[in-house]
């Protein structure tokens, strides 16, 4: 959270720091999330929402509070402009937005920015928190693939510029500051067994499980399948990522090796491994996501050991618009050294 805010909208939530009001923000946009699933399936929500009562009443509550936040942020981030006149260092998106809005105010108004800022939460911060929390999971279920991303970050980053160390071990004197300090584009780019097992996780465990879309007018699909106007057609990435026809006898395996050749890490065309999505409309922050992802993973691993703290309980996911992992208190446990 605290990464796409500030990327997105240029100010600093302290979400680790315990901050009040980024706990009350996020708890009301994960509930908002769900409650918004439910509609789905309850023919009832409308009803619900009219009289204002059940999960309706809850999620109006949880809206009003996302609203403050945001509507909050808009017209601070605008003030800051105005202050700021003259100067062209305007690098997150909400300000870029808003001076492109300045040639047509009246539809880039508040409400219009507003969902554009949930936009971009929903799309950069459930979607990389989850997939890294499903890629700790499966790493805990596989610890020789753990193992061989920790040698690929003690060959590739820790070694960049100077001799290899004489033992390679989490427990050392190095500074965790000092070291992601360290972790450099070519270093990122080097890391093919890290790229292939984090789109490994996004194979079985998609960020976005199931996407759907309507149709806007009578259409007939590439197999032959008459849509009509109005109908919806869903994707279910969730899916397409265990077919055995697209992945062979293993497709149940997390197997990181399938994304490499001779080392090297070979993307999967996006009509296959639709995690991003495909076409027109693939993700637009699908490297930025790789690269955030791969530079948390790097820092955690150099100086943990992942293991789960009950290995008899089972994990699943919760029913909710991405792919959270269920239950709300902590899975695993850090061991150093």
């Amino acid at each position: 959270m605290d990464s796409i805010i500030k990327v997105g909208f240029g100010i600093d939530l302290n979400c680790l720091e315990d901050s009040k009001e980024g706990s009350v923000f996020m708890k009301a946009f994960d509930e908002a999330n769900a409650l918004i699933f439910r509609r789905y399936f309850d023919p009832l929500w409308r009803l619900k929402r009219y009289f204002n009562i059940c999960a309706e009443a809850s999620l109006r509550k949880n809206i009003e509070i996302i609203d403050t936040f945001v509507i909050r942020l808009i017209r601070g981030k605008r003030e800051l402009l105005v202050d700021q006149r003259g100067r062209s260092d305007k690098e997150d998106i909400l300000s870029r937005f808003l001076l492109a809005g300045q040639e047509d105010p009246e539809k880039m108004n508040d409400k219009y920015l507003r969902d554009i800022i949930l936009s971009f939460i929903l799309a950069g911060r459930d979607t990389t928190g989850n997939t890294l929390s499903w890629f700790l999971y499966m790493l805990c279920k596989n610890p020789l693939v753990q193992e061989t991303i920790f040698q690929e970050i003690m060959n590739v980053v820790v070694d960049e510029g100077r001799d290899p160390p004489e033992t390679e071990s989490r427990d050392n004197d190095d500074d965790p500051d000092e070291f992601v300090r360290k972790v450099t584009e070519s270093a990122l780019d080097g890391m093919h067994y890290l790229h292939a097992a984090l789109s490994e996780t996004l194979r079985l465990y998609p960020a976005v499980p199931i996407d759907g879309r309507k149709a806007e007018m009578d259409d007939v699909l590439p197999d032959r399948y008459k849509v009509k106007k109005g109908d919806m057609v869903y994707n279910i990435t969730f899916a397409m990522g265990r077919m055995k026809s697209l992945w062979g006898d293993d497709y149940e395996d997390f197997k990181p090796e399938r994304w490499l050749k001779d080392g090297i890490f070979q993307p999967e065309s996006p009509f296959k491994f639709a995690a991003f999505n495909a076409g027109p409309r693939i993700c637009l922050g699908k490297d930025f996501a790789y690269r955030q992802m791969k530079i948390v993973s790097i820092a955690l691993l150099r100086f943990f050991r992942f293991k789960l703290a009950d290995e008899t309980r089972a994990v699943t996911y919760r029913t909710i618009l991405t792919l959270h992992t269920s239950g709300e208190d902590s899975i695993l446990m850090l061991f150093q050294g």
